[in-house]
Protein backbone atom coordinates (compact mmCIF):
# COMPACT_ATOMS: atom_id res chain seq x y z
CA UNK A 1 0.00 0.00 0.00
CA UNK A 2 1.21 3.67 -0.34
CA UNK A 3 1.62 6.04 2.12
CA UNK A 4 -0.16 9.39 1.51
CA UNK A 5 -1.76 11.95 4.57
CA UNK A 6 -4.03 13.80 2.47
CA UNK A 7 -7.09 14.94 4.03
CA UNK A 8 -8.88 15.95 1.91
CA UNK A 9 -11.47 18.68 3.47
CA UNK A 10 -12.81 21.99 3.22
CA UNK A 11 -14.72 24.06 5.88
CA UNK A 12 -17.58 25.22 3.24
CA UNK A 13 -19.64 22.12 3.35
CA UNK A 14 -23.15 22.98 2.71
CA UNK A 15 -26.05 20.60 2.70
CA UNK A 16 -27.31 19.01 -0.82
CA UNK A 17 -24.08 20.20 -2.91
CA UNK A 18 -24.05 19.40 -6.50
CA UNK A 19 -21.11 17.29 -7.25
CA UNK A 20 -18.70 18.74 -9.88
CA UNK A 21 -15.13 17.66 -11.07
CA UNK A 22 -13.14 19.73 -9.86
CA UNK A 23 -15.05 21.52 -7.51
CA UNK A 24 -15.23 21.40 -3.48
CA UNK A 25 -18.29 19.71 -2.48
CA UNK A 26 -20.00 17.67 0.63
CA UNK A 27 -16.28 17.97 2.75
CA UNK A 28 -14.21 17.23 -0.11
CA UNK A 29 -11.77 18.34 -2.99
CA UNK A 30 -12.49 16.83 -5.94
CA UNK A 31 -9.77 16.81 -8.45
CA UNK A 32 -7.06 14.61 -10.00
CA UNK A 33 -4.99 13.52 -7.33
CA UNK A 34 -7.86 11.69 -5.47
CA UNK A 35 -8.79 10.04 -8.28
CA UNK A 36 -7.44 6.38 -9.37
CA UNK A 37 -4.30 6.09 -11.54
CA UNK A 38 -5.76 2.94 -13.44
CA UNK A 39 -8.66 2.05 -15.33
CA UNK A 40 -10.26 0.86 -12.43
CA UNK A 41 -14.31 0.43 -10.80
CA UNK A 42 -13.31 3.15 -8.59
CA UNK A 43 -12.48 5.89 -11.25
CA UNK A 44 -13.74 9.15 -10.40
CA UNK A 45 -14.02 8.53 -6.72
CA UNK A 46 -12.66 10.98 -3.98
CA UNK A 47 -11.36 10.83 -0.98
CA UNK A 48 -12.66 12.05 2.29
CA UNK A 49 -10.02 11.64 5.71
CA UNK A 50 -7.69 9.18 3.13
CA UNK A 51 -5.64 6.94 5.20
CA UNK A 52 -1.97 7.50 5.36
CA UNK A 53 -1.94 4.07 3.95
CA UNK A 54 -4.07 2.85 0.90
CA UNK A 55 -4.03 1.47 -2.43
CA UNK A 56 -6.09 1.25 -5.91
CA UNK A 57 -5.98 -1.19 -8.27
CA UNK A 58 -8.78 -2.31 -11.27
CA UNK A 59 -11.24 -3.64 -9.03
CA UNK A 60 -10.20 -3.52 -5.16
CA UNK A 61 -9.73 -0.70 -2.91
CA UNK A 62 -7.43 -1.72 -0.06
CA UNK A 63 -7.59 0.86 3.21
CA UNK A 64 -5.35 0.41 6.60
CA UNK A 65 -7.17 2.84 9.32
CA UNK A 66 -5.74 5.78 10.92
CA UNK A 67 -6.03 6.21 15.01
CA UNK A 68 -8.94 7.76 16.39
CA UNK A 69 -10.91 8.04 12.97
CA UNK A 70 -15.06 7.78 13.74
CA UNK A 71 -18.10 9.31 11.93
CA UNK A 72 -20.34 10.71 14.82
CA UNK A 73 -22.45 13.58 15.52
CA UNK A 74 -23.55 14.45 18.99
CA UNK A 75 -25.83 11.39 20.57
CA UNK A 76 -25.12 10.07 23.66
CA UNK A 77 -21.65 11.02 23.84
CA UNK A 78 -21.87 14.57 23.47
CA UNK A 79 -19.05 14.93 20.30
CA UNK A 80 -18.89 15.17 16.72
CA UNK A 81 -16.54 13.53 14.94
CA UNK A 82 -15.71 13.69 10.90
CA UNK A 83 -12.30 12.30 10.54
CA UNK A 84 -13.56 8.56 9.31
CA UNK A 85 -12.25 7.06 5.74
CA UNK A 86 -14.29 7.28 3.50
CA UNK A 87 -13.93 6.91 -0.53
CA UNK A 88 -17.13 8.47 -1.89
CA UNK A 89 -18.15 7.33 -5.59
CA UNK A 90 -20.64 10.35 -7.27
CA UNK A 91 -23.83 9.20 -7.41
CA UNK A 92 -27.33 10.68 -8.61
CA UNK A 93 -30.74 11.25 -7.15
CA UNK A 94 -31.95 7.79 -7.59
CA UNK A 95 -29.40 5.11 -7.36
CA UNK A 96 -28.25 1.30 -5.98
CA UNK A 97 -24.73 0.72 -4.96
CA UNK A 98 -23.15 -2.56 -3.81
CA UNK A 99 -19.58 -3.78 -2.43
CA UNK A 100 -17.77 -6.81 -0.93
CA UNK A 101 -15.80 -6.34 2.52
CA UNK A 102 -13.08 -7.91 4.38
CA UNK A 103 -11.49 -7.29 6.99
CA UNK A 104 -10.27 -9.05 10.68
CA UNK A 105 -12.23 -7.16 13.41
CA UNK A 106 -10.52 -6.53 17.05
CA UNK A 107 -10.92 -4.06 18.88
CA UNK A 108 -14.12 -2.24 20.46
CA UNK A 109 -15.69 0.02 17.44
CA UNK A 110 -13.38 -1.30 14.72
CA UNK A 111 -16.01 -1.04 11.89
CA UNK A 112 -16.07 -1.16 7.73
CA UNK A 113 -19.35 -0.99 5.32
CA UNK A 114 -20.62 1.38 3.37
CA UNK A 115 -21.37 5.22 3.02
CA UNK A 116 -24.25 7.58 1.29
CA UNK A 117 -22.97 11.11 2.19
CA UNK A 118 -24.35 14.77 1.18
CA UNK A 119 -22.04 16.68 3.97
CA UNK A 120 -20.87 16.31 7.32
CA UNK A 121 -24.44 16.65 8.95
CA UNK A 122 -26.44 14.27 6.35
CA UNK A 123 -24.99 10.37 5.75
CA UNK A 124 -25.45 7.39 6.88
CA UNK A 125 -22.90 4.67 7.43
CA UNK A 126 -23.73 0.61 7.34
CA UNK A 127 -21.77 -2.52 7.74
CA UNK A 128 -20.12 -4.69 10.43
CA UNK A 129 -18.69 -3.05 14.03
CA UNK A 130 -17.43 -4.53 16.61
CA UNK A 131 -19.08 -4.08 20.12
CA UNK A 132 -18.91 -5.61 23.66
CA UNK A 133 -16.75 -8.38 21.94
CA UNK A 134 -19.04 -9.20 18.76
CA UNK A 135 -19.68 -8.71 15.54
CA UNK A 136 -22.55 -6.39 14.98
CA UNK A 137 -24.66 -5.25 12.25
CA UNK A 138 -24.29 -1.86 12.27
CA UNK A 139 -25.85 1.27 10.87
CA UNK A 140 -25.40 4.72 12.05
CA UNK A 141 -28.24 7.71 9.85
CA UNK A 142 -27.32 11.11 10.96
CA UNK A 143 -29.88 13.66 9.99
CA UNK A 144 -28.24 16.52 11.94
CA UNK A 145 -27.52 14.24 14.78
CA UNK A 146 -26.75 10.63 14.77
CA UNK A 147 -28.44 7.02 15.96
CA UNK A 148 -27.07 3.39 15.85
CA UNK A 149 -28.65 0.45 14.99
CA UNK A 150 -27.04 -2.76 15.72
CA UNK A 151 -28.18 -6.93 15.59
CA UNK A 152 -25.77 -9.32 16.03
CA UNK A 153 -24.24 -11.00 12.92
CA UNK A 154 -24.39 -14.26 12.61
CA UNK A 155 -22.36 -15.02 9.23
CA UNK A 156 -18.87 -14.50 8.58
CA UNK A 157 -18.44 -10.82 9.54
CA UNK A 158 -14.69 -10.96 7.96
CA UNK A 159 -16.66 -11.58 4.32
CA UNK A 160 -19.44 -10.03 3.17
CA UNK A 161 -21.64 -7.90 1.39
CA UNK A 162 -23.41 -4.38 1.78
CA UNK A 163 -26.01 -2.67 -0.55
CA UNK A 164 -27.89 0.84 -0.79
CA UNK A 165 -30.62 1.89 -2.61
CA UNK A 166 -31.45 5.74 -2.33
CA UNK A 167 -34.31 6.66 -4.27
CA UNK A 168 -37.02 9.23 -3.75
CA UNK A 169 -36.65 10.61 0.10
CA UNK A 170 -36.03 6.30 0.89
CA UNK A 171 -33.12 4.47 2.00
CA UNK A 172 -32.95 0.72 1.74
CA UNK A 173 -29.92 -1.05 3.58
CA UNK A 174 -28.99 -4.92 2.40
CA UNK A 175 -26.88 -7.38 3.53
CA UNK A 176 -25.76 -10.67 2.22
CA UNK A 177 -23.39 -13.50 2.91
CA UNK A 178 -23.12 -14.55 -0.57
CA UNK A 179 -23.74 -11.72 -2.87
CA UNK A 180 -26.52 -13.48 -4.01
CA UNK A 181 -29.30 -13.55 -1.29
CA UNK A 182 -30.12 -9.52 0.35
CA UNK A 183 -32.01 -9.88 3.23
CA UNK A 184 -33.37 -5.64 4.66
CA UNK A 185 -30.87 -4.20 7.38
CA UNK A 186 -33.18 -1.17 7.20
CA UNK A 187 -35.67 1.08 5.91
CA UNK A 188 -36.05 4.87 7.01
CA UNK A 189 -36.61 7.86 5.09
CA UNK A 190 -33.45 9.94 4.07
CA UNK A 191 -32.73 13.45 2.68
CA UNK A 192 -33.41 14.12 -0.77
CA UNK A 193 -30.46 15.57 -2.58
CA UNK A 194 -29.27 16.46 -6.34
CA UNK A 195 -26.55 14.55 -6.16
CA UNK A 196 -24.70 11.86 -2.93
CA UNK A 197 -21.53 10.28 -2.82
CA UNK A 198 -21.10 6.84 -1.92
CA UNK A 199 -18.74 4.40 -1.37
CA UNK A 200 -16.28 2.23 0.97
CA UNK A 201 -16.36 3.02 4.62
CA UNK A 202 -14.12 2.30 7.31
CA UNK A 203 -12.78 3.70 10.86
CA UNK A 204 -11.41 2.74 13.85
CA UNK A 205 -12.04 4.89 16.71
CA UNK A 206 -10.17 2.96 19.31
CA UNK A 207 -6.96 2.24 17.80
CA UNK A 208 -4.89 2.42 14.25
CA UNK A 209 -4.20 -0.58 11.96
CA UNK A 210 -7.47 -2.36 10.93
CA UNK A 211 -6.62 -3.26 7.27
CA UNK A 212 -10.44 -3.66 4.93
CA UNK A 213 -10.19 -4.31 1.53
CA UNK A 214 -13.26 -3.32 -0.96
CA UNK A 215 -14.02 -5.17 -3.93
CA UNK A 216 -16.89 -6.04 -6.45
CA UNK A 217 -17.86 -2.57 -6.59
CA UNK A 218 -21.23 -1.97 -8.62
CA UNK A 219 -23.16 1.45 -8.69
CA UNK A 220 -26.74 1.88 -11.08
CA UNK A 221 -29.82 2.93 -11.38
CA UNK A 222 -32.07 1.70 -8.03
CA UNK A 223 -32.99 -1.89 -8.62
CA UNK A 224 -36.74 -1.13 -7.98
CA UNK A 225 -37.37 -4.69 -6.32
CA UNK A 226 -40.24 -5.36 -4.46
CA UNK A 227 -39.39 -5.11 -0.54
CA UNK A 228 -39.45 -8.83 0.23
CA UNK A 229 -37.57 -9.50 -3.37
CA UNK A 230 -34.24 -10.68 -1.33
CA UNK A 231 -32.28 -10.96 -4.86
Amino acid sequence: MSDRGEKNRHPSMTRRTVIAAGAVAGGMVLGARAHARTASAWRGGVWLNRPRKSAITADTLDMITDKGSDFWRETFYGFTRDSGHFYGMPAPARFTAQLRIRAAYEKLYDQAGIMVRIDEGHWVKAGIELSDGRAMLSSVLTDGRSDWATAPYTDDPKDFWMRATVADGVLRLQVSNDGKIWPLVRLAPFPQAQSYLVGPMCCTPERQGLKVRFSDWQLGPPLGKALHDLT
